[in-house]
This record gives C-alpha cells, structure tokens and sequence, in this order.
C-alpha cells in the first residue's frame, strides 16, 4: 500500500493534498448528505465554494434528478443539488491535456444563481482520495432557467507515459455554494504517475452558464 500512496501523491504534485478517505465508486451517480467533502465543508456560503473507473471515452455519467425549490421572496436563489441534473463527459482532444467537462442542467422548475467554483474530488483505484485544484480564472455569475446548463473544465495530464498510470474511478462534484454532492464514474483515462517539468496541471475552471 506504501509504494500506491507514493505514486498517488507523485501524479499529485499538484494538488493540495492526499487524504484516504474512500468514496462511493457505484456504477450509477448518487447524492449524499452525511459526508459533504472537505471542500464544500471549506468553502461552504462564500460564492466560491469547492468539493473523481474509466466508462468509456465521451459516454455521460448520470447525476442526480431534479428537486424542488421557489422564487417566492422575489429573489432568485441559488441552484440547489437536488434539482440539479449531473454528468461527466471526456473531452480529451489530444495527447497532451486531458479534458472532463462536468455540466449542470437546471431541472428544478425555477429560475436559479450559480457562481463561483464547484467542489471536485477524485476517487483512485485504491480508495485514495485527491482534491482538485481551482484555476486562476475570475467566476462569471449566471442565472440558469429551467432547462438551461452550466458547466466547468477538469484539466488533467495525459498518460501517455506507456504505463498502467494511476486509474481514477469516481468523481465527486458539490456544486458552488452546496454542501451536498453527487459521485459520478470517472469517464476518462488514467492520470500518469509522475510529472514533468511543464507538464499539464490537475485543475478545474469556475463554473460558467452554458450558451
């Protein structure tokens, strides 16, 4: 197990730390209220807020279904996780930079805020647990519409290493201002078990309104 933590935590250089704490890696997405992650507990209220089985390339990961929510106070209020539609998509393009496009479709019958950074955490094949840095972008604040969808960028360095790689089975995403969050299966590759010098970044983009 000593030799796994080693190439986990190489392969996240950087990334701000390793825990080992296990998430639920089922097959199907599933929302969960006993265990916000570390990230979304951090950033919770803030506008900011913060909270990773390869099931082929470009197929979607079901999240959760949408929930109930109003606009009774006139104001409108931000998109909550359970009326959230959640999925993971891989949109890697080239051998280089790794790209898993998470999206945000707003099911819950109100119009609804989003803004600022999701919480990610990466799952690996050994029950280890990583979380995700933000990238230096300024979040853009957007009003989602029934039906509408928001979505950010997980950046990850390719393996193209030759090796076996460090194999990510779930994500775990909590949208911004939530402390609720859905795991969803990993839809890409592996991560590479060491970086270079110049080598892509493990990041995420702030989440952004869609169209």
């Amino acid at each position: 197990m000593k030799h796994t933590r080693k190439a986990v935590a190489a392969v996240i250089g950087l990334v701000a730390a390793l825990s080992l704490t296990a998430c639920n890696g089922d097959d199907n997405a599933s929302a969960d209220t006993s265990s916000p992650s570390a990230s979304a507990d951090k950033d919770s209220g803030n506008g900011d807020t913060g909270t990773g089985a390869s099931s082929g390339g470009g197929e979607a990961s079901q999240g959760t279904a949408a929930g109930t929510g109003d606009n009774s106070n006139g104001k409108v209020g931000i998109c909550r996780t359970d009326e959230l539609e959640v999925n993971a998509t891989d949109n890697t393009t080239d051998k280089t930079e790794g790209v898993v496009t998470v999206v945000f479709k707003n099911g819950g019958g109100r119009d609804c805020a989003i803004k600022g950074f999701a919480g990610v955490d990466l799952t690996a094949s050994t029950g280890d647990t990583l979380s995700v840095n933000r990238n230096g972008e300024q979040p853009v604040p957007g009003v989602l519409k029934d039906g509408d969808s928001a979505a950010f960028n997980i950046t990850f360095p390719y393996n193209n290493s030759g090796g076996s790689g460090v194999r990510i089975t779930s994500l775990v995403v909590t949208p911004p201002d939530e402390t609720k969050h859905v795991t969803l299966d990993w839809p890409a590759g592996t991560l590479p078990v060491s970086d270079g010098e110049g080598a892509v970044k493990l990041e995420i983009s702030p989440v952004g309104k869609v169209g």
